[in-house]
């Protein structure tokens, strides 16, 4: 699976702010809702629900939210570049400032497993991680996540 399968230019946002886990979480939420169909408040439950679980934030200043919901046709990816780092209760326990969320149908067992691990190698390649934040535009950073 690609990121290009899952994800589309618009669905990159950067200079993203948010004040803590919660708002990013339902920023996040809002700009999925336009691209998905689905309510907003659904996807911010399931988003927190998974979160309830345990952290999504997994070191290295990223995270990593998902869900898995009903009446999704398709897998979908957001990615994020915070203006400013966030308290995400990561397991590291360091601010994050890029999140990839995934949605995924409920129906999709091993390719959501495949989209989150793809992502997660993304997420913990440092040199990746320096060039997305250092990276100009969205086209830049959706050029760069789908190499």
């Amino acid at each position: 699976m690609k990121i290009s399968e899952i994800m589309k230019e618009e669905n990159v946002f950067l200079g993203l702010k948010a004040g803590g886990k919660r708002q990013l979480l339902q920023e996040l939420s809002e700009k999925a809702s336009t691209a998905t169909g689905l309510d907003s408040r659904t996807i911010f439950d399931a988003l927190l629900e998974r979160e309830s679980l345990g952290t999504t934030g997994f070191g290295g200043n990223t995270a990593l939210p998902h869900a898995r919901l009903e009446n999704l046709d398709k897998i979908y990816g957001f990615f994020a570049r915070l203006t400013t780092p966030i308290d995400y209760e990561a397991i590291d326990n360091r601010p994050i400032d890029l999140v990839f969320m995934l949605l995924s149908p409920d129906s999709s067992g091993a390719d959501h497993l495949t989209a989150l691990a793809q992502i997660s190698r993304i997420l913990k390649d440092e040199n990746m991680c320096d060039k997305l934040r250092q990276a100009q535009s969205k086209e830049e950073v959706y050029a760069l996540l789908c190499n």
